[in-house]
């Protein structure tokens, strides 16, 4: 009966589909979503790679299994997916004490890289791999490729593991080596990643065939699978047949939902939501640019002309805490760009509120953008180029406007100079929520909260920092796992996560900090206090970092203790010294779209190692990155998961907000917190907080 209502549906949709207009977007809908989320099929992926930047949530759902996906077009040759998937045949734990009825969870990532773009002739071919590490309930390799003719799109591919299970062919790579004709039967560890079984094992084809019908909304999807279900972590499942078939309707420019019938015996259903990070714009409104409507003054400022200019640099520029003051023939501007992700615009509208009105005699304009109180770079402007370039040039006499980006530049103290005091003292409350999802006890694991902020500028490079943060609701009263670690002999630096949430009210941190610019791009800090939950000490950072340089250098050193959960404004007796050489690169190769973070040094469990972090990003400001860290602790000394990793998204507040900002919002994804490579959290670090040096950054 399900598969006649399914073969009914599909007629009907094809039915309608020839009668149907073929334009109803704008734009092609693009490569569609599979039930693992990545561009393919049904439950086998195609060559195809979505659009640079496209990110995708994804849910699907089948008798055995809910499929939960985040998906990326990291690069336009790139896919990365991470999963989460619900296997609702089976139970967490034996111990029902432990997990009750909670069905197990799996957490999984993928990556599929093309190899060549579909060409004439040649077609599409991409190579990937599923379930990479980790338990592996699904870890398969593949080669795939597609080719396109007209409004079909046809994929053939050669499966290893989950996706090559029948063994309908055999493995190509034991004729070189014959380890290849075997795959382990033993799943992984959750959260450790191992190449040892890659296209090793079974070997199958599988392939099918994307309709787009005349009806721009629906698409057609068939395909031939090359796993048999006989050895599946839901149990052996019936298949009846090999074929499946499904379809896909565009609800939006941005939701699909989908339908398919698969094994012969099952029907899966689910959508995917979607956005792009390159086309994102911010939502602000802003007031408008300042008009030029020069009105030169005399050798000095006026004070009642200075006035208003400086009100304009602080609520139209952006710059907090202006300074303006003429020294020769050159007038300084200083000020913190809290307005602008892209400073550019704040040099633009600063220019031409201080152009308006001119001193005579001056030829340049410095405008000096700080962070923290330490000067980041000097914009230098000729004014006789800027005169030009805001009156107009003649047709075909256009020149580029004389800029540079220096070093930052002092003047000292001056005869004629004013200001607008920046404020010492600031507060925030702000709402927080710490969640869980998939632990044994509760799917969802939650905590809401206020976060109340404030600091206090001593003097220009004194600051005072401190946060506090009360518990509203949670439903931790759930969360029976102490996280102790049977598995690992570290010391427990991080895993005592769950006594800290089940304090109502603390300090989450508390400290002084000493900020200076050392010159010749040399910044440095020394900091103590209560640093972050878990931990108090003292340290201090340094960093070298050439104006607009792809590379930088920084180093920090710190003696840390724990706090006691008991008493967070107490210390445990375990102590620990914590450092790292840090270098940070963004290759021109990538457009600078790219940053390399790679450190070496001493983490909290006083084990030694090394970190890569490495982000993109995109036009619209989003940083997807990941990182791992690895520590001379072996795989036994960590416990489960290998070594440390994790996965992140920043994201510019000013997408969301009705006014221009320079907050972002970070969402981060660890698989599985552990004791190994654990960082201190300092909340000040040199290198995001320079990041005006960087005319790339926004």
């Amino acid at each position: 009966m399900k598969k006649t209502c399914l073969l009914s549906l599909l007629a009907v949709s094809v039915a309608c589909a020839c009668q149907a207009q073929a334009a109803t977007w704008p734009d092609a809908p693009g490569p569609s979503q599979s039930d693992f989320g990545g561009v393919g099929l049904l439950q086998v992926p195609t060559a195809r790679m979505a659009k640079d930047g496209e990110f995708s949530l994804n849910y699907r759902y089948n008798d055995q299994y809910r499929f939960y996906s985040s998906s990326v077009q990291l690069f336009p040759w790139l896919e990365a997916t991470i999963r989460y998937t619900d296997v609702k045949t089976r139970r967490y734990s034996a111990v029902e004490s432990f997990s009750g009825n909670q069905s197990y969870k799996d957490k999984a990532f993928d990556l599929k890289a093309r190899l060549w773009q579909e060409g004439y002739w040649l077609p599409e071919f991409s190579v990937g791999a599923r379930d990479l590490g980790g338990t592996g309930l699904f870890d398969s390799e593949y080669f795939v490729a597609t080719k396109a003719w007209g409004p079909f799109d046809f994929t053939l591919g050669l499966g290893f593991g989950y996706l090559g299970n029948s063994g309908t062919v055999k493995n190509p790579f034991c004729e070189a080596d014959s380890s290849y004709c075997y795959r382990s039967d033993n799943n992984g560890t959750a959260g450790s990643v191992s190449g040892k079984d890659m296209f090793k094992g079974p070997a199958a084809l599988f392939g099918g065939v994307e309709y787009q019908t005349p009806w721009q909304p629906l698409r057609l999807k068939v395909e031939y699978e090359g796993n048999n279900y006989q050895d599946d972590f839901a149990g052996r499942l019936e298949q009846k047949s090999k074929v499946n078939v499904g379809a896909i309707y565009r609800l939006t420019d941005w939701a699909d939902v989908n339908v398919s019938y698969e094994r012969g015996n099952t029907f899966m259903a689910g959508f995917t939501l979607r956005t792009n990070f390159n086309d994102l714009h911010s939502a602000s409104v802003d007031v408008p640019k300042p008009a030029y409507k020069p009105q030169p003054q005399g050798e000095f400022l006026d004070s009642t002309v200075a006035a208003d200019q400086l009100t304009d640099l602080k609520y139209n520029a952006g710059l907090t805490g202006p300074n303006m003051q003429v020294k020769g023939n050159t007038l300084y501007v200083t000020g913190q760009q809290s307005k602008y992700r892209n400073t550019q615009e704040g040099i633009d509208r600063a220019n031409v509120i201080v152009m308006n009105n001119l001193p005579e005699n001056v030829d340049t304009v410095d405008i000096t953008e700080t962070r923290n109180r330490m000067p980041q770079v000097t914009t230098r402007t000729s004014v006789d180029s800027l005169r030009q370039q805001l009156e107009g040039y003649p047709l075909g006499q256009e020149k580029m406007l004389d800029q540079q980006r220096v070093n930052p530049v002092d003047p000292g103290r001056t005869e004629q100079g004013y200001h607008i005091d920046p404020d010492d003292f600031t507060y925030n409350i702000a709402p927080v929520l710490n969640q869980s999802v998939g632990g044994p006890e509760s799917f969802y694991l939650y905590q809401v909260g206020v976060m109340g902020s404030a600091s206090y500028w001593l003097t220009n490079h004194l600051l005072l920092d401190g946060s506090v943060f009360g518990n509203l609701a949670n439903n931790y009263d759930k969360f029976n796992y102490n996280g102790a670690p049977s598995d690992s002999s570290l010391p427990r630096v991080r895993t005592h996560i769950r006594d800290y949430v089940e304090n109502n009210v603390y300090v989450n941190n508390l400290q002084a900090n000493y900020m200076h610019y050392l010159g010749n791009g040399f910044y440095g800090q020394v900091y103590g206090g209560y640093l972050e939950t878990m931990y108090g000490g003292v340290g201090g950072e340094v960093l070298y970092r050439p104006l607009d340089s792809d590379w930088a250098f920084g180093v920090d050193a710190n003696y840390v203790k724990q706090r006691d959960w008991d008493n967070m404004m107490q210390f445990t007796d375990y102590n620990a010294k914590v450092g790292n050489l840090t270098a940070y690169w963004r290759p021109s190769f990538f457009n600078h779209q790219v940053l390399v973070k790679a450190s070496v040094g001493q983490y909290l469990a006083e084990d030694k190692g090394a970190t890569i972090d490495v982000s993109r990003q995109f036009d619209s400001g989003v940083i997807v990155g990941a990182y791992a860290t690895k520590t001379n602790v072996s795989a036994e000394e960590y416990g489960e998961g290998d070594f440390t990793k994790g996965f992140y998204i920043s994201i510019p507040m000013d997408l969301f907000t009705a006014t221009p900002t320079r907050g972002r919002a970070q969402v981060n994804w660890t698989p599985l917190t552990r004791d190994g490579g654990q960082m201190l959290g300092r909340k000040y670090q040199l290198y995001d907080m320079t990041s005006d040096r960087d005319e790339n950054f926004r």
